[in-house]
């Protein structure tokens, strides 16, 4: 099964994603080469592009609460950390949270951790913060956007910043396997899943037993309107071509990720990366 609809209640398809995640945590492990965090200065490459682009409206997040949703096992927190905010890192995989907090106290980088989902997160998280962050492979795992941006307007203090980059959903309508450019999948939601079976992952070599995930395609007008619905204010959208992992087989490396072939690059975005502030 392939990006076929699925009808499936949201606690089904949260379940068979979290048993998914927690089984990519000592891959990811493996594959994210952590040992090159044993540098105190190193940044993970995610969080050191997302910073040129946030310092546009934050020249520095040193001092700032940072509030980091979809966190995984902790590599992008602990470099959000490292450029001077006091992190809280959110994820629903308690495996991922204990890899997180394992790297952050090898380190000796003081952080928080809450095990939730990111769409109870205002009930689950203390306090209020500056700027929540997300950044890359998160959305799509969600089925409720509106209720998604309602937790981030709740996190955020007046005045405080939300920045999310993310794989463009007209990125994800596309056959990674075609031999060109082929739309294969739905660009708009219908109020189903999306059902995929795979064994691998997208870093690393070792396989998957919990195969089956769901996915919601998510336009870029749903993720404004959820944003703007929640009374956030739209300061900046982007879109990229290049992505920081192999989507595609007939990707090539750039400077910064993987991009389609010349001559292709300019037909379909890879990435999109908004910043959006609460008044």
């Amino acid at each position: 099964m392939s990006g076929e609809d699925a009808e499936i209640e949201w606690h089904e398809a949260r379940a068979a994603n979290l048993a998914n995640w927690e089984e990519r945590v000592p891959l990811h492990e493996q594959a994210y080469g952590l040992d090159a965090y044993d540098d105190p200065s190193h940044l993970s490459d995610v969080v050191r592009h997302d910073l040129t682009t946030l310092s546009r409206f934050l020249p520095s997040i040193e001092g700032l609460d940072v509030c980091h949703l979809q966190c995984h096992i902790g590599t992008d927190t602990l470099s959000l950390a490292r450029a001077g905010a006091r992190v809280t890192g959110v994820d629903f995989s308690p495996e991922a949270l204990a890899s997180a907090q394992r790297l952050a106290e090898r380190h000796g980088v003081e952080a928080t951790w809450v095990q939730t989902d990111v769409l109870d997160a205002r009930a689950a998280v203390e306090g209020d913060f500056d700027l929540v962050y997300t950044s890359i492979g998160t959305i799509t795992w969600l089925s409720d956007l509106d209720r998604w941006a309602a937790q981030i307007a709740g996190l955020l203090r007046s005045g405080g910043h939300f920045y999310i980059r993310d794989g463009h959903p007209a990125l994800y309508s596309l056959d990674e396997d075609a031999p060109d450019l082929r739309i294969a999948y739905r660009y708009f939601p219908n109020g189903q899943a999306q059902a995929w079976d795979e064994d691998s992952t997208y870093a690393g070599d070792g396989k998957l037993t919990r195969t089956r995930t769901y996915e919601y395609p998510h336009p870029i007008s749903e993720v404004l309107n959820a944003l703007v619905g929640a009374g956030l204010q739209i300061l900046r959208l982007e879109e990229d071509t290049t992505l920081p992992w192999l989507f595609s087989s007939r990707m090539v490396e750039v400077e910064g990720g993987y991009a389609w072939p010349e001559g292709e690059r300019d037909r379909v975005p890879c990435t999109f990366t908004l910043v959006a502030r609460k008044p």
